[in-house]
């Protein structure tokens, strides 16, 4: 995975959880390439390599999205059902990590392919303990997609 330009996208626009999201992260040491995008077009931009990320390599998908579904401009759902209705992205794991406790918003995740659904606790003590389990999963645990899941 050394060749990978991002190993963990972080799609957030609210930026106190992206503060508290890469302490959790850099602090247990599970990712160290992070890119954060702040709104569901520019992490639709940056996944097919379009707008202001053009001339963006395509050395192979993150390892892990984690999407917030409440963005602005392209809604998390609409980005999740993007990359799993594409087959260069379709095999990218995608955990949502939203506020969200509506069920219809759960039920509509999964019924696009989210692979893991949490709501973010308010705690930050359990927020940090969330972000650190689930980036062990992920990023250390989980088998990635080899690259023959992902055509050219």
């Amino acid at each position: 995975m050394n060749n990978k330009e991002v190993e963990l996208l972080l799609v957030e626009d609210d930026p106190n959880d992206v503060e508290l999201t890469l302490i959790a992260l850099r602090k247990h040491k599970l990712a160290n390439k992070i890119h954060v995008v702040r709104d569901g077009e520019e992490a639709l931009d940056f996944l097919f390599c379009r707008g202001q990320y053009a001339a963006r390599a395509r050395n192979g998908p993150p390892k892990v999205i984690l999407l917030d579904l409440k963005l602005p401009k392209v809604s998390g759902l609409e980005v999740l059902q993007a990359v799993k209705a594409d087959p260069r992205t379709r095999a990218v794991p995608v955990v949502v990590l939203t506020s969200s406790g509506e069920q219809h918003d759960m039920v509509e995740g999964y019924r696009l392919g989210v692979n893991s659904y949490i709501q973010k606790p308010i705690d930050f003590g359990q927020f940090q303990t969330i972000i650190r389990d689930l980036g062990y999963y992920w990023l250390v645990v989980n088998q990635c997609p080899p690259p023959e899941s992902f055509p050219a």
